[in-house]
C-alpha cells in the first residue's frame, strides 16, 4: 500500500499577480465591463494550432465566425477540419474565444464546456454588444 501512496503527487495551489489579474479580468468579462483580455499568454501547441488561436483572438467580441472563415483567415481554406481540431484543442477557451466559432450553416457546434455554456457566452456578448 505504501508504494501505491507514494505514486500520488501533492498539488499546491499557488497565486501570483498574473493569476490575480486574470481572475479580475474574467470577473469583468462576466460583469459585462470587459470585451478583451490583456493578460500575457503562453500557449502550448503546434505552430498550426498557435496560428489558429491567434486568428481566434481576432474574432471581435459580440460576433461569430465559422471554421471555414477561420481557415480563410489563416490563408488555407482547405484545412477546415484541422482548424476545427485546433479550435477544440484550445485549453483557455474563454480568453482565446473559441466559443465565437459556429458552423457554416449558423448552427452552434461543439464546445468543450458544452453547447448550453457556448450559447450563454454568445448571448452575454450579444447583449452587451447591443446595448
Amino acid at each position: 500500500m505504501s508504494s501505491l501512496l507514494g505514486s500520488f503527487h501533492v498539488f499546491v495551489e499557488q497565486d501570483d499577480e498574473i493569476l490575480k489579474v486574470t481572475r479580475k479580468q474574467i470577473d469583468e468579462y462576466f460583469d459585462m465591463t470587459r470585451k478583451e483580455f490583456d493578460i500575457p499568454l503562453i500557449t502550448v501547441g503546434t505552430d498550426f494550432q498557435k496560428n489558429v488561436w491567434n486568428a481566434l483572438m481576432k474574432v471581435p467580441y459580440g460576433t461569430t465566425s465559422t471554421y471555414l472563415q477561420l481557415a480563410k483567415d489563416i490563408d488555407n481554406e482547405k484545412v477546415v477540419r484541422a482548424v476545427a481540431s485546433a479550435n477544440g484543442a484550445n485549453s483557455i477557451g474563454l480568453i482565446i474565444p473559441c466559443h465565437r466559432i459556429i458552423g457554416s450553416n449558423g448552427e452552434l457546434t461543439g464546445y468543450g464546456g458544452g453547447l448550453p455554456l457556448k450559447k450563454r457566452l454568445l448571448k452575454l456578448e450579444q447583449n452587451l454588444f447591443m446595448s
